[in-house]
């Protein structure tokens, strides 16, 4: 790929178009971390809804170990979306050209690390399993909220339910009958845009899915590397950038 292409994904400088690239690749990272993850320990990591119910179903059912556990995995994922923040407002801060490659670049270097190790750490599965969860909530919040500051809050990857939402709200649009006009109101009409980009993002969460579920069925972590390496593409050339700018200073 050109290199031009490569730094539109995580320059500071937004369009409407790199936003639509970054949230597909995205989307399909998050289906697959989701999926696979689900395959390796049982338990599904980039929504935080069925956790925070299962806390509640595991209070009221006296299960502390199962409590604590999804307790941990929400905290893991409230962190990452922090860690998140601070590290863009730091390069915000600082005008750098990895201001939104940085996270990418953090969650890419856990997946590594993670999926190198993971042979060792199935044989301590108490351990495996905790570990897995928190690496993967961590990483889930670390992305949602990178994609969240970077499209003003207009894309999310990491869970479909408002994804679905906002589809049937614009298909409701859509196939609405505007028989009569209504005096001050317009036509109600759908945004096909929208539609389009909600559409493109539910296909590649899909997409990451059954990629995620054949690798972690087929490789087990070790198919997070790969994830891993997309990250790193979409993060290098602006990290990059400002090793060059600083190596010039």
């Amino acid at each position: 790929m050109p290199i031009n292409y490569l730094r539109g994904f995580t320059s500071p400088e937004r369009t409407d178009a790199t936003n639509r690239r970054l949230g597909r690749s995205l989307a399909f990272v998050a289906g697959a971390a989701n999926a696979g993850g689900f395959l390796a320990v049982g338990q599904y990591t980039s929504h935080m809804s069925g956790i925070v119910s299962s806390l509640a179903d595991n209070a009221v059912l006296g299960e502390a170990g199962l409590f604590v556990s999804g307790l941990s995995a929400l905290l893991a994922f409230l962190v990452g979306a922090a860690v998140s923040a601070i590290l863009i407002n730091w390069g915000r801060r600082r005008r750098l050209r990895s201001v939104y490659a940085t996270p990418l670049a953090v969650e890419a270097v856990l997946l590594l690390s993670f999926g190198l190790i993971s042979s060792n750490l199935e044989h301590h599965h108490v351990f495996f399993v905790h570990a897995t969860v928190g690496m993967l909530c961590f990483a889930m919040g670390l992305q949602n909220a990178m994609i969240t500051k970077i499209s003003r809050a207009e894309i999310r990857t990491t869970h479909v339910t408002g994804l679905v939402t906002d589809v049937g709200i614009e298909l409701g649009k859509m196939f609405y009958w505007n028989a009569r006009p209504v005096l001050g109101e317009g036509k109600v009409q759908a945004d096909r845009q929208k539609l389009v980009l909600l559409g493109s993002l539910l296909l590649s969460f899909i997409a990451g899915g059954l990629a995620g579920a054949v690798g972690f069925k087929h490789l087990g972590f070790v198919s997070t590397v790969p994830l891993a390496i997309v990250l790193l593409t979409l993060a290098a050339v602006p990290l990059v950038d400002d090793m060059r700018s600083e190596w010039r200073l």
